[in-house]
């Protein structure tokens, strides 16, 4: 089942994924992964969520390590990246 979520609410929704993973700064996490899993939760598949992780790696809330196949949370954004998650949350 497919959950029609804002721009907003995915991005949070791939912040709050890496969160509780524990992905910051050199612990990584594979992008593939990411968008498959995020993928089949989320409308549009695949492509709108690798949309959301470039803009995000662009506006430096993510780091993209091994040529941009991996990515974590950028540590020094982290009081950013909580209040966002807190302001767009994820269904």
């Amino acid at each position: 089942m497919s959950i029609d979520m804002t721009d907003e609410q995915l991005r949070a929704a791939i912040m709050e994924f890496l969160r509780q993973k524990g992905r910051w700064g050199a612990h990584y996490f594979p992008v593939d992964t990411l968008i498959n899993w995020l993928g089949r939760k989320v409308k549009k598949n695949g492509k709108r969520v690798e949309r959301a992780i470039k803009n995000l790696v662009k506006e430096c809330y993510l780091f993209a390590h091994k040529k941009g196949g991996t990515v974590s949370l950028n540590p020094a954004r982290s009081r950013e990246i909580y209040e966002y998650i807190e302001k767009n949350p994820p269904n």
